[in-house]
């Protein structure tokens, strides 16, 4: 039974497992385990020793979920942000049965360049306009 307890110190204090690991491994009682265990002189240091790694573990853990929650609010505010700004254009968009030209000018705003010095978009000729879309639209 003397190796037993060895064996037992040794997994506990070296290997540093579990008094559930050791007892599982050895097909004992937890109970006998911590028994054991707490005759050495060296159980309080290992108990702090483990008290201080579980206690850096629980704030590693605490810090990323923290983050994880933080990361998932920009996501949804994110998103909420972008569904306020469909909704606004939407209802831009479909007030009237036709399009005004500050709105068409909005919903294509790579097709006109502002001019500063005329104060006014500027379609780009390059892409072919047809009769029925503005040359210019006045800035508001």
């Amino acid at each position: 039974m003397e190796t037993s307890k060895e064996n037992i110190i040794n997994l506990f204090y070296a290997e540093h497992l579990k008094v559930n690991e050791i007892a599982q491994e050895l097909n004992v009682s937890s109970a006998y385990i911590t028994k054991v265990i707490k005759q050495d002189n060296r159980y309080l240091q290992e108990k702090e020793y483990r008290k201080s790694l579980s206690k850096a573990k629980r704030k590693i853990s605490q810090n990323n979920f923290i983050k994880a929650k933080r990361e998932r609010k920009r996501i949804e505010d994110n998103y909420m942000i972008l569904q306020e700004k469909h909704k606004q254009a939407s209802k831009e968009l479909s007030k009237s049965r036709y399009l005004t030209n500050e709105n068409f000018r909005k919903w294509n705003t790579s097709a006109y360049k502002y001019n500063p010095s005329k104060r006014r978009y500027e379609f780009d000729n390059k892409l072919g306009r047809s009769y029925a879309i503005p040359k210019y639209i006045k800035e508001r």
